[in-house]
């Protein structure tokens, strides 16, 4: 393999202003994470521990191995609504050298209930674990759904449980550890999972609790009765362990998990051991640009992501806005298309599909490397042939079965973000470096559009334009597109997986592609039909 140059220099002004704007961003995202893993606040936190129960994140790291990773899922989902973050923690995890994917309420945080970005949290863990083909444990404490955002919930919430038995029946394993309430719909996540674990003393499994019971039916009920573990464990069957404690339930879950007889279907790693990269990644920090209008060369992450910094370039004389080529990312080989200049022109998105094709008749995985403003536009690009050749390349995009890994460095703009993999395109994962952005097109280009149409439409009526108006409108747009397009905003509706430090990029991918080959690798045996 090629091994890759670097152009990085330390001592340069662009790589301190670089560096510089990369940690205030990284600042932000590490304030809100801390907002987010601080749950309820340390009042109710005191209170639960108090009741002798431990946090979500605590129950996971005594369900997980000894000192291996947790990659945390969708950190921030809820950001910027008016909705909590945080009362539910989603992520992979390795238990009994099997990667899951775990799933822990918060019940500091509003007593666990579900509320509609929790709720699209949850489900999102639930398309990876089918996706990857990865077993799922949920760690379950929660009230249900919060009332007030009922009609937001109910409806779609039932997809829940079938995705529960979606997983089920596609062999994929699923084990419930209830320590707490899982009362109304919530009782349906232990009914519906293959193992399920329940508390002593502390689990209440039951569709309707005491005082709606004697509501309904006259009938005059304990919740132990009514829903205890022992009574699950002895009497309804629904339990299928009994745990004396919430550790015991854990050692439970772990023994579960060991008892799955679980094999990957997927290839291993190719290479052993693996070599890493000849670059410090701590000069991640500084590759992308304060202003993302100046390009940056993606070789440069790859150099600092790669194993051994080695990289077989594809067609490098053609189509250069676009690199595309081979490597190895802790042993498992895959394919990389990355923006190198932001545009993609007619040549780009004909390379692009080529490359494409012959990942899928490789079974090789793909990382997609986002830093676009989108296809080209104008009269001589329309009339080359722009918008057949980006339907190509978003054809492929679309068609391709192998698994996609989607990372965005800078810009992520118009059509370009679907020809990249956007979410719409269902990569296995998405993450978003802190300074990353993502919208139809640029704040500047979004406000110039809504003003010439406006100064058009006053042409045409025969009106006055009204300049000062005209100002005013375009800093409103151009502000809120600023506050939309940011990484933040966008992973706290769940348009990515989550915001990662740039230096932890190679680790997060090497996880998620360790996770993906669970499930076998397999290319598409066909495509849509190609516009010549």
């Amino acid at each position: 393999m090629t091994v890759l140059d670097t152009a990085i220099d330390p001592r340069t002004q662009a790589y301190l202003e670089n560096r510089g704007a990369m940690l205030e961003r990284l600042a932000e995202l590490d304030a809100v994470l801390e907002t987010a893993r601080a749950g309820g606040g340390e009042k109710y936190t005191t209170r639960h521990h108090a009741r002798g129960r431990l946090l979500p994140r605590e129950r996971i790291e005594l369900l997980v191995d000894e000192d291996s990773p947790f990659l945390e899922l969708s950190p921030v989902a809820g950001w910027g609504t008016d909705h909590p973050i945080g009362s539910v923690v989603t992520g992979i995890g390795v238990v009994e050298g099997v990667e899951c994917v775990l799933i822990a309420n918060d019940p500091t945080v509003r007593g666990g209930a579900v509320n509609p970005f929790s709720l699209r949290k949850t489900r999102r863990a639930g398309e990876i674990a089918l996706a990857n083909r990865l077993p799922l444990v949920n760690l379950v404490e929660s009230g249900g759904a919060d009332l007030p955002s009922q009609s937001e919930i109910f409806i779609p919430g039932g997809q829940i449980f079938r995705d529960l038995t979606r997983l089920s029946a596609a062999r994929i394993p699923t084990i419930s550890v209830v320590f707490g309430n899982a009362t109304a719909g919530g009782a349906y996540v232990p009914g519906m999972s293959d193992y399920t674990i329940m508390v002593r003393g502390q689990a209440k499994v039951f569709l309707a609790g005491p005082p709606l019971v004697r509501m309904a039916t006259g009938e005059t009920t304990d919740e132990e009765s009514l829903g205890g573990a022992a009574m699950h464990a002895g009497r309804s069957g629904l339990a299928d362990f009994l745990a004396e404690d919430e550790r015991d339930g854990l050692r439970l879950a772990r023994q579960c998990v060991r008892r799955l007889n679980w094999r990957k279907l997927g290839p291993g790693p190719r290479t052993s051991p693996v070599t890493p990269p000849k670059y410090d990644p701590e000069d991640l920090l500084a590759v992308a640009s304060a202003d993302l209008r100046v390009p940056f060369d993606p070789r440069e992450v790859l150099a600092r992501v790669l194993d051994g910094s080695e990289f077989d370039e594809f067609k490098p004389a053609y189509g250069t806005a676009l690199v595309t080529g081979w490597g190895e990312l802790h042993g498992y080989p895959v394919g990389v298309l990355a923006n190198a200049r932001g545009v993609l022109f007619s040549e780009e998105s004909q390379k692009a599909t080529q490359f494409i094709q012959l990942a899928n008749a490789a079974d090789t995985p793909l990382l997609f490397l986002q830093n676009t403003t989108g296809y080209m536009v104008g009269a001589e690009y329309e009339q080359r042939g722009i918008i057949k050749h980006g339907a190509q390349m978003i054809n492929a995009v679309a068609n391709s079965t192998v698994p996609h890994l989607t990372v965005n460095l800078g810009a992520s703009y118009g059509a370009g973000n679907y020809g990249m993999c956007g979410r719409a395109y269902d990569p296995r994962f998405l993450f978003t470096w802190p300074n990353a952005k993502s919208a139809v097109m640029g704040p500047a280009q979004l406000s110039g559009v809504l003003s010439i149409v406006a100064r058009q439409a006053a042409q045409a009526r025969g009106q006055r334009f009204d300049e000062e108006a005209d100002l005013a409108m375009r800093r409103t747009v151009e502000q809120q597109i600023e506050s939309e397009s940011a990484a933040l905003f966008l992973s706290g509706r769940l348009y990515d997986d989550g915001v990662i430090d740039p230096r932890d990029t190679r680790t997060v991918l090497g996880f998620c592609l360790s996770a993906i080959h669970n499930g076998p690798i397999r290319g598409a045996e066909g495509f849509g039909v190609f516009r010549m």
